[in-house]
């Protein structure tokens, strides 16, 4: 049976109880996943009292759904940065997401965690033009990042070029994320409702505190922050197989439809077919990706196949530190790209930081009030059109009568007595139906026929096909309704 991913952990492992009343702590944390616990963690060694708050299980969300690259690698990141933030604001994001490997390898030694930490490589490549990696290694090696040109590599196929950084790292992230959360006090199954002043209010109660954290992947609160006009979201698949070979380096590919390569154990997780929330797509990326899989190792076994939702900024740097200028006790971490793992870390170093009210050596350039024209400006202009085009969109959609066209497993909106339904049929004929208007803003929600499910094209967030909200922003289910025929 092919499982949803390959990370997991017992069911009663590490299980926490449910807020249940009011509290108050110095510092709370929404969200647990690797950067809630991570700041929870640093905090507490620090002789900060946090609690977390986490709406499902610790390492639920996106930290089960990594493929768990502990990489300063992040694509051709810094000669952009260098054209658009400059040598000491690159510097920094060099330097912090290095640091982070760092800490990492020292947890998990401090700890003598077994989480299956690996040392390892990693490397760009290219199969068609290797001007753009020549580039990014010039880059690298001016901010301090030692790095070295291949042309030749394990891969089971031919490569123009490569770029490899030695020394990054790969492990377990959820038996990671279970072995720091350790003591901490965490309140799992406790849905955070709102946030104001100095309150946080759950389903289950409110907790007072000095200050507050969001590090639930994508900020809930739409003011203030605007952080919905200034991100947008990108799902990426993954697809594990064994029966292959054993990779010691981990590989991303920087052409178009590339792919990403890591060994875990004895399987390869292969990801990629990656697009934009909500984008309609041509075929499966996840037939796609077992296609390609056995392409390169014939005979080839699939073990699991899952995807992952991504936060991505309008300059392609995170949002890390203080939520608003005018919340100066408020402190987010989001946008952290395909690179979750770094940027959980980089986001528990600055946040305690700031907490701590120490001086910090790369908040800088994850300032989240920054606005660079240069980065930033063409980005914005594409989020604010597809957000646009999500909010204005009139769907000719199916009229009722031709219902059944739809077919068993497929879904489609529908137009019923002047309102648009989301309409999915089982296999087994079975009808359901949900409105297509997001609960967080009001954009249509169009249809995943990858994952049976309804997403927001303008801010990512989705729902099966009853309505149950699967990823944030939005924070309540979308209308279901059952289905009555005439």
């Amino acid at each position: 049976m092919v499982k949803k991913s390959i990370w997991s952990i017992s069911a009663s492992a590490g299980k926490r109880d449910p807020l249940s009343g009011n509290i108050s702590t110095d510092t709370v944390i929404i969200g647990g996943g690797m950067a809630g616990v991570l700041t929870a963690h640093f905090l507490e060694q620090a002789g900060v009292e946090c609690v977390i708050l986490e709406e499902n299980r610790i390492g639920s969300g996106q930290t089960k759904n990594t493929t768990a690259k502990v990489t300063a690698q992040h694509g051709l990141i810094y000669d952009r940065l260098l054209q658009s933030v400059g040598k000491e604001k690159a510097g920094q994001y060099a330097a912090a997401n290095q640091e982070a490997i760092h800490r990492y390898r020292i947890l998990v030694e401090k700890y003598q965690m077994d989480c299956q930490w690996e040392d390892c490589p990693a490397y760009l490549y290219t199969s068609v033009d290797s001007k753009r990696l020549r580039q990014e290694y010039e880059a690298a090696k001016r901010l301090g990042i030692p790095g070295e040109l291949a042309e030749k590599t394990e891969l089971p196929f031919p490569v123009k070029l490569a770029l490899k950084f030695e020394n990054q790292g790969r492990f377990h992230p959820l038996k990671f994320l279970y072995s720091i959360a350790g003591d901490l006090k965490i309140y799992e199954n406790t849905k955070v409702k709102h946030v104001e002043g100095h309150t946080v209010t759950s389903d289950l109660g409110q907790v007072t505190a000095k200050n507050i954290v969001f590090a639930c992947h994508y900020p809930f609160q739409n003011v203030p922050g605007y952080y919905f006009m200034r991100m947008h979201q990108e799902r990426s698949y993954v697809v594990s197989v064994k029966q292959t070979c054993s990779l010691n380096g981990m590989y991303y590919g920087i052409d178009e439809d590339a792919l990403s390569f890591r060994s875990a154990g004895e399987e390869i997780l292969i990801g990629g077919g990656g697009h934009r929330t909500g984008k309609k797509t041509a075929g499966n990326s996840y037939d796609y990706l077992a296609h390609m899989a056995e392409k390169y190792w014939p005979g080839c076994k699939e073990t699991a196949r899952w995807s992952a939702q991504d936060c991505m900024t309008l300059d392609n740097i995170p949002y890390i530190g203080l939520f608003s200028r005018s919340c100066p006790d408020w402190y987010v971490a989001t946008g952290f790209g395909k690179w979750g793992m770094t940027s959980s870390m980089v986001s528990a170093m600055i946040l305690t930081d700031l907490i701590l009210k120490r001086e910090c050596p790369y908040a800088d350039v994850f300032f989240p009030q920054r606005y660079n024209i240069q980065a930033s400006a063409a980005n914005f202009i594409k989020d604010s059109g597809h957000a646009a085009a999500g909010l204005l969109k009139r769907a000719a959609g199916i009229p009722k009568e031709k219902l059944e066209e739809i077919r068993p497993g497929e879904g489609a909106v529908i137009e019923h007595d002047g309102q648009k339904y989301g309409v999915y049929k089982s296999e087994t004929g079975k009808k359901y139906a949900v409105s297509v208007k997001c609960p967080h803003l009001g954009c249509q929600l169009e249809w995943n026929a990858q994952e049976k499910s309804w997403d927001c094209p303008c801010h990512g967030s989705r729902f099966d096909y009853q309505g149950r909200k699967l990823d944030e922003p939005a924070q309540e289910d979308t209308e279901c309704y059952i289905w009555e025929e005439d």
